[in-house]
């Protein structure tokens, strides 16, 4: 299992934070799955409640990754999540990554949303048998020597994560200060984490925290992973049931080369 390895930089302080929201259904319970399953293609009464609650949690934050966001659909009254979401916590930026569209009824989407003005944002399709998965690589501060933040959603099989791991290695590795977080629908000791962490360098501190299901946490699946040079002050699960799975924060402080523009 990765460690913390501490070391002295001086430089911004963010916070981090990830979250898979599941569309604003909020499972809370396993027979849950069954009986709100219309959700997933109908719109409901307690949507935008959950996504006001969602506001709420992610407002104190700096950089949020979101998975299981729609992006304007019959299902989400045709709101983008994202955009919505970062309106009413206050936030300046966000974007989207729509990589699943199935016409008029839903919309799959991976957001970002933050406070600072990111350099740019690129999006990635992530292989697999399956197409629907994505990541965003997105820059922060000065070119040269940038704060990169990769968002993603990995699949459900492990034949297929083992492959997105591995694109996602490739992406990073040129880079010295760089976070990866997301959904991963696996463990931080899995065959295909170690194969990324190995390849990169990178951390996994919070590899210890149960994020799934979310009213009985048992499962570590809901990850932040940071290379050497980012110091790791703080990090967390939240303990929100709106969504099937829980949030997992992260403070980390960033050298001071890295110039984040608000």
């Amino acid at each position: 299992m990765s460690k913390i390895t501490p070391i002295p930089v001086t430089g911004s302080t963010l916070k981090l934070l990830s979250f898979n929201i599941q569309v604003g259904i909020s499972s809370t319970r396993p027979h849950h799955y069954l009986t709100k399953s219309w959700k997933h293609v109908l719109p409901h009464s307690m949507q935008r409640q959950t996504l006001d609650i969602i506001s709420d949690i992610i407002a104190d934050y700096d950089i949020v990754g979101l998975q299981e966001v729609d992006g304007g659909s019959l299902r989400s009254e045709n709101i983008n999540q994202t955009a919505y979401i970062a309106d009413q916590a206050g936030f300046p930026y966000w974007y989207h990554q729509t990589n699943r569209r199935l016409g008029r009824i839903a919309q799959h989407s991976n957001g970002l949303i933050c406070k600072f003005n990111p350099l740019d944002i690129v999006e990635h399709k992530l292989p697999g048998p399956i197409p629907g998965r994505g990541a965003m690589v997105v820059r922060y501060g000065d070119v040269r020597n940038p704060l990169v933040i990769v968002l993603l959603h990995l699949a459900l099989g492990r034949r297929a994560r083992m492959r997105q791991l591995e694109f996602v290695a490739q992406l990073v590795e040129t880079y010295d200060h760089v976070v990866v977080m997301g959904d991963m629908n696996c463990e931080a000791d899995s065959r295909e984490m170690q194969v990324m962490l190995n390849a990169t360098g990178m951390l996994a501190p919070a590899a210890s925290l149960n994020t799934f299901p979310s009213w009985r946490p048992s499962r570590k699946l809901d990850h932040i992973f940071v290379s050497p040079s980012l110091r790791v002050k703080n990090f967390s699960v939240l303990d929100v049931i709106c969504s099937d799975h829980l949030p997992i924060s992260m403070e980390i402080e960033v050298p001071a080369i890295v110039k984040m523009v608000a």
